[in-house]
């Protein structure tokens, strides 16, 4: 599972232009489920992106969590995160889970992450819609984390 990371001042996801997510200061996290990713996969991921530490202490330094300073979770479904794009000049998607299982994941990501945090600090994107996402990125400030982790190259 991929997660890509982004500290946001304000994020939200428009489908068919109505408003379907949006949070104010705190995380938008573009999700992608690989077809090896497991539940148990899903909850240690969800659990490392609400403990990753990416928010400024009175330091300065970035030692706070989204937990520690009660942001707000935009979760949205991107498969093309996991698109292999190592040949050629048209991404490959046989390494993103079916939509079947990538949907059955997300929605674990999202249950777990509301169970954490509370729903009303938990907003998501539609799964299979063309969506508009908007953010403000803070810093900016951006991760990849991916589960089980690979080295690079």
């Amino acid at each position: 599972m991929i997660a890509l990371l982004q500290r946001v001042t304000s994020a939200r996801v428009e489908v068919d232009e109505e408003i379907v997510g949006e949070v104010g200061p705190g995380l938008l996290v573009l999700l992608a489920v690989e077809p090896t990713d497991t539940p148990a996969a899903v909850d240690e991921l969800v659990e490392r992106v609400l403990r990753y530490r990416v928010f400024a202490d009175d330091a300065g330094r970035m030692n706070l969590s989204l937990a520690d300073v009660g942001g707000g979770l935009l979760l949205v479904p991107q498969f093309t995160l996991a698109a292999d794009t190592r040949r050629g000049l048209r991404p490959s998607f046989s390494s993103a889970a079916p939509p079947q299982i990538g949907e059955s994941l997300f929605d674990r990501a999202v249950d777990a992450a509301r169970q954490r945090l509370g729903s009303a600090r938990v907003a998501t994107g539609r799964f299979g819609a063309h969506m508009r996402v908007s953010l403000t990125n803070d810093g900016p400030v951006t991760f990849w984390l991916q589960h089980p982790a690979t080295a690079p190259g």
